[in-house]
């Protein structure tokens, strides 16, 4: 589904990812670890076509297409998501009408007509009631007052209305309690198919208690350096990333 090959990237003409190789075939779950500043988050932005990060060099392929050239929306278009650390706050715009948005011009680039009404309606109850979020949340202006928990709350459900091929959560964790984790990670689990994908960006192993990895990748200075199963997050947590580095540096 995806395959990166020898990715440098750069925001600014400051160099932050430096050969970066992997490949995400559907059905799987890849969890992205690291400490700041390792390029994680750039490479979420970088996979996703956000325009103020440069490929230098090397390629991304999505589903057998180079989609270096593509921007944010058209990438969105052919299936790729990506939750942000920080949403943003759009006032006067409800969750609702924002999705019926997103969703009809994704339908449009593909050239197939709007959803009709009662489709869509049938659609947003059966993916509220899955992600278990009230009637009400949804007639909200998107982001405007929601906690970190409901904003996360509210990517996954765009994740669920979309249903892309490859799903990229970056921090999804970040500011969240135990049981806003818990939801929305359940709400992932929910969601995965053997059809779909998943990258989990994130610093912490509690994340990946709730949503299970079947690769972990480390980035120390915008490359991977160490690769392997669930476990590997389990020896960050005791060991931290100091014991990645010191490996990586013998």
């Amino acid at each position: 589904m995806l395959k990166i090959k020898n990715l440098h990237a750069s925001v600014e003409d400051k160099g932050i990812l430096r050969g970066i190789n992997l490949e995400v075939n559907p059905g799987e779950i890849h969890a992205i670890m690291g400490p700041n500043g390792s390029g994680k988050s750039t490479l979420a932005s970088v996979i996703a076509g956000k325009e103020e990060y440069e490929v230098t060099e090397g390629e991304i392929i999505f589903e057998g297409e180079d989609i270096n050239e593509l921007d944010a929306e058209e990438r969105a278009h052919k299936g790729v998501f990506l939750s942000f650390q920080y949403p943003v706050e759009i006032p006067g715009v409800s969750v609702t009408n924002f999705m019926k948005t997103a969703i009809n011009e994704t339908r449009k680039a593909k050239g197939l007509d709007d959803m009709p009404a009662n489709e869509m309606l049938k659609m947003i109850r059966e993916k509220s009631e899955l992600l278990e979020i009230d009637r009400k949340f949804l007639s909200r202006s998107l982001n405007e007052g929601f906690s970190g928990g409901e904003k996360k709350r509210n990517e996954i459900f765009q994740m669920a209305m979309l249903e892309p091929k490859l799903a990229i959560l970056d921090e999804t964790d970040s500011g969240l309690d135990i049981d806003a984790l818990r939801i929305v990670a359940n709400g992932v689990n929910k969601l995965k198919t053997k059809d779909n994908a998943v990258i989990v960006i994130t610093h912490y192993q509690r994340l990946l208690d709730y949503i299970v990895p079947d690769y972990v990748h480390v980035l120390h200075q915008g490359k991977i350096v160490k690769s392997g199963s669930k476990e590997l997050a389990h020896e960050l947590e005791e060991k931290g990333y100091d014991w990645v580095k010191e490996e990586v540096n013998v």
